[in-house]
């Protein structure tokens, strides 16, 4: 049984991961700082599959405690999820965001060479490709400047990891998430943020549970069908499948190059107007939203073309939309 490290296992993708992991039969150890996440997450995720993974609280951004957690852990793979993720928040705290993002993949990466590891999954975004010039957006699209402190980080952790890869023989893949919505079937894990919500659909379903006033729609003159910011959403049983498909990709040295990227998403653009409208089809509520001006770091339009991860991973995504709002809204009704 092959063990495998989950950074960020007990938060929204992460805790879903570990679910499909175990599922696949593989031991999971956790990590996680609990700071956007709770613990009893840990308990959710033993419901869903009868299994406690290992968990330990370790800030990844003190080198010392990342020793002592190899130190005491023989790995046989690694998928690397923590990281702080608001576009927003990281203009406004770029320092931050480099110490977290940055120092945390720098110290994994150096006990992974030091013990001589391998395996890693990279929990990378479609923000690596900024604007892009062409829809669909192909793994081959030129990486721009980034509009966003996140979104330069994960340029950034990218670099770094090929890098590594080159000089240490390391084998990796990083995954370009687009927008991951959604909750697990069984409603016993899902979205979970702390504080005002920096995603979407937490706040759409928030909103609709009245522990929102209302709904910001961040800017209505783009040049998109109806002025409102296009994004793919894919549901997060689909996005963590693709890291149990890429894993195992590497275990059994599938891949074609030591480090490979991958987009992950459903292939479908939806507006933020368009998702309000579906979210109301599928949970009856009707949501309150004001348009307001547009936000920094945010760009127009940005949707996957999936062939090469659909052929490569032979993965693919199964569930809707709609699916994916319907389970996001039986989640906040019970928190």
């Amino acid at each position: 049984m092959k063990k495998i490290l989950v950074t960020g296992g007990l938060g929204f993708i992460g805790s879903h991961t570990v679910v499909e992991l175990q599922n696949e039969g593989f031991e999971v150890v956790i990590i996680d700082d609990l700071s956007n996440t709770s613990l009893s997450v840990l308990d959710s995720i033993t419901e869903i599959t009868g299994k406690k993974p290992a968990y330990y609280k370790v800030d990844l951004k003190v080198k010392k405690e990342v020793h002592h957690f190899f130190e005491d852990n023989v790995i046989d793979g690694i998928i690397h999820f923590a990281a702080f993720k608001a576009v927003g928040e990281s203009v406004q705290n770029p320092l931050d965001y480099y110490e977290n993002n940055i120092g945390s993949l720098v110290y994994i990466l150096q006990e992974v060479r030091d013990r001589k590891l391998d395996h890693i999954i990279f929990s990378s975004s479609c923000t690596v490709y900024g604007q892009a010039d062409e829809l669909p957006i192909t793994e081959n699209a030129v990486i721009k400047k980034a509009e966003s402190t996140y979104g330069n980080t994960k340029q950034i952790g990218e670099e770094i990891l090929q890098e590594s890869c080159k000089a240490h023989q390391l084998n990796a893949i990083a995954l370009r998430y687009f927008n991951p919505v959604g909750a697990h079937e069984s409603i016993k894990i899902g979205e979970l943020p702390l504080g005002v919500p920096q995603n979407l659909i937490p706040f759409v379903t928030q909103t609709a549970a009245g522990i929102r006033k209302e709904l910001s729609v961040f800017g209505d003159d783009y040049p998109t069908p109806d002025g409102t910011a296009i994004r793919d959403y894919i549901h997060v049983v689909d996005l963590a499948k693709a890291h149990i498909a890429a894993l195992q990709r590497l275990l059994q040295k599938k891949n074609k190059n030591n480090f490979e990227v991958f987009n992950v998403g459903s292939g479908t653009g939806s507006s933020v107007l368009e998702v309000i409208k579906a979210f109301e089809k599928a949970s009856g509520k009707k949501l309150n939203y004001k348009i307001v001006g547009r936000r920094a770091g945010d760009i127009t339009s940005a949707y996957a073309d999936t062939t090469i991860a659909n052929r490569e991973l032979n993965w693919k995504t199964e569930k809707s939309l709609e699916e994916a709002l319907a389970a996001a809204w039986k989640w906040q009704l019970q928190q």
